[in-house]
């Protein structure tokens, strides 16, 4: 609910701004896809551990809390030097978030094939 209300948000103001969509943004449904995919994974992966040991959900704060910073979400893949990049290629998230600025602001910050998976 949180992201259908900042996407409708986003929208308003492309359009506010007067920045143009392109045609990128029919890729937009499969960056979606991804990153429902890749939440609902986790989640389902962290509820069947938190079945087995209760001791899950108090660290699952600080894991979320590591995930957002672990991801180029707040501030650039740019600042991290180039040999230490395929480390972030671990991180689903990071390719998922990398779509959407190419999709939604025509920008990349060096998007590769490895950081798509």
């Amino acid at each position: 609910m949180d992201f259908a209300i900042s996407f409708v948000i986003l929208i308003a103001m492309l359009q506010l701004f007067r920045i143009p969509l392109s045609w990128r943004i029919l890729t937009l449904p499969v960056f979606i896809l991804l990153a429902l995919l890749c939440a609902m994974g986790v989640g389902l992966w962290f509820s069947a551990l938190n079945v087995q040991y209760r001791d899950v959900r108090y660290a699952l704060p600080f894991l979320t809390q590591f995930w957002f910073f672990a991801t180029p979400i707040a501030h650039s893949i740019e600042i991290v030097p180039e040999r230490w990049r395929w480390i972030y290629s671990l991180n689903p998230m990071t390719g998922v978030v990398e779509g959407f600025r190419l999709a939604l602001l025509g920008t990349s910050n060096q998007l590769k094939p490895y950081m798509l998976v």
